[in-house]
């Protein structure tokens, strides 16, 4: 066994490397400089050591290997101290793929939306037909405690490709009579994968079956324009083998032109049906309430089974139904898994329901692109009706931070009547425009303290309250709940 420091370790990516290598029986440290629920949870609770800032006195001097993470760029002083040493180094996509994936069959979930959630309802409906998954969530699972596990482990060691085919469409779906190499589920991102390395992460896990969700510009940190994550896409199709699956977005155009660039892989597309219309793909999904908390799953134009769950949206039902499709092909049947989705739970921070006071229900969501905004929004205005939605806004992500999305930010929150908008010193743009464009009320706010303040002022019974942020916006989620159980005159 080695010793391993991981640079960068309270992501939710490094986060789990970490519990997959403490379960692999590894000694595991690591260092990081924002550190927050729900991965610091994980990492408590599996007693990782874990220190505070990148100082080169925080590696051990004993450690056979340092991880770096993809949030840490050359000048790092970690990052300059290990260089100078000599010591080994690599990156987390790399450690997966060399220590983790060989002997497994692997389905990787991509996108530029609802990968965490679609990677989380695979493994469940892959555990709910007993296949025992591994998996790397970009998140914590509720209905796992952890966001990373090995799962049942191969047999026999082996990097080699698998050998049997996986059923084509319209074959039966009984995984009985199929060779059952253990599963890892692996939440795919196109972001880079380190300082040295500027291909996207999703390029070293080498899949079986791969889930193309959706693709937009995201990530301005790093790609120039839309063209050049198609580019990645496009890297991505080429490691897919042609016995094995791509489940892809029929609805997206995006991706139609990443799959135009070439294909060697069996492709079977998955989409929303409107209406009446008859199924244009192989996989459809007809909802049967407006929410999205049920839906009909068809295969070839043939119901096959439905879903009803506590998720809402129409970018959930479509999230299920990849992960339906992707169950079927690695052999599982669609009819019975589909009805253990019932009592899914879904993940940590994606519009995770935190509690109710004073009648005003708060909700703590990861959403943080424009698109997966009013999406979220959608969702939540089917099922409430015209209960008042207040949104509380942190852009945190680099193309938030960038200004990347200003412009259809505004758009996005059309589903609220009510923003809050957290304008810290360190944004580089003005957020005076996007406020002004908001279709409801909105007021931006300097810091947490000030905006939890006037949500407590201005939030009133049956109105439900939504934070978004891909940090750790302070804690103002919980913090919020926790004001409003106070008593009145406290």
């Amino acid at each position: 066994m080695a010793k391993l420091h991981i640079l960068g370790i309270a992501g939710t990516f490094m986060g789990g490397v970490a519990a997959l290598a403490r379960e692999l029986g590894h000694e595991v440290e690591g260092s990081d400089q924002a550190v927050y629920p729900p991965m610091s949870t994980q990492l408590e609770q599996l007693g990782i050591a874990l220190k505070q800032g990148y100082r080169p006195e925080h590696i051990s001097p004993d450690c056979d290997t340092v991880v770096i993470g993809n949030a840490l760029s050359r000048g790092n002083p970690a990052v300059e101290a290990v260089l100078d040493s000599g010591r080994a180094y690599t990156s987390g996509a790399e450690w997966l793929r060399d220590h983790v994936l060989p002997g497994r069959e692997v389905i990787a979930v991509s996108g530029t939306h609802g990968k965490t959630t679609t990677t989380t309802i695979l493994a469940y409906l892959l555990q709910a037909a007993g296949r025992e998954p591994g998996f790397l969530i970009g998140g914590v699972a509720e209905d796992f405690g952890v966001s990373a596990r090995l799962g049942r482990l191969p047999a026999v060691p082996s990097s080699g490709a698998s050998r049997h085919l996986l059923p084509q469409a319209g074959e039966g779906n009984d995984a009985s009579a199929l060779p059952q190499r253990p599963l890892f589920v692996v939440e795919a991102d196109e972001y880079d994968t380190a300082f040295f390395d500027k291909r996207s992460k999703f390029v070293h896990y080498r899949p079986k079956v791969a889930i193309l969700n959706n693709l937009e510009y995201d990530h301005a940190d790093i790609f120039p324009d839309v063209a050049a994550i198609q580019r990645q896409f496009h890297h991505f199709v080429r490691t897919v083998p042609g016995s094995g699956r791509l489940v892809v977005n029929g609805h997206d155009e995006r991706l139609a032109e990443v799959l135009a660039m070439g294909c060697w892989t069996p492709v079977e597309r998955f989409g929303l049906l409107s209406g009446n219309d008859d199924p244009a793909f192989e996989w459809s999904a007809r909802k049967l309430r407006d929410d999205g908390s049920a839906f009909a799953v068809l295969r070839d134009g043939v119901e096959i089974a439905t879903v009803e769950w506590s998720l809402l949206g129409d970018h959930n039902v479509l999230n299920g139904l990849a992960a339906l499709a992707a169950c079927a092909a690695v052999g599982v049947g669609v009819a019975a898994v589909a009805p253990s989705l019932s009592s899914f739970r879904s993940v940590k921070r994606r519009m995770e329901l935190l509690g109710q006071a004073r009648g005003i229900t708060v909700y703590d969501d990861f959403a943080h692109h424009p698109t997966a905004i009013a999406t979220t929004l959608a969702g939540l205005r089917a099922k409430v009706g015209s209960a008042r939605i207040v949104v509380a806004m942190e852009p945190r992500s680099n193309s938030m931070r960038l200004g990347a999305h200003a412009d259809a930010l505004a758009p996005s929150l059309d589903g609220a009547d009510a923003v809050l908008f957290l304008h810290r010193p360190e944004l580089p743009w003005d957020a005076a425009k996007v406020v002004a464009a908001v279709r409801g009320d909105a007021r931006t706010v300097a810091d947490a303290d000030t905006l939890l303040s006037a949500l407590v002022d201005t939030t009133c019974d049956g109105d439900h309250v939504v934070f978004m942020s891909n940090g750790g916006f302070d804690g103002a989620p919980r913090r919020f709940l926790a004001l409003l159980r106070e008593p009145p005159d406290a």
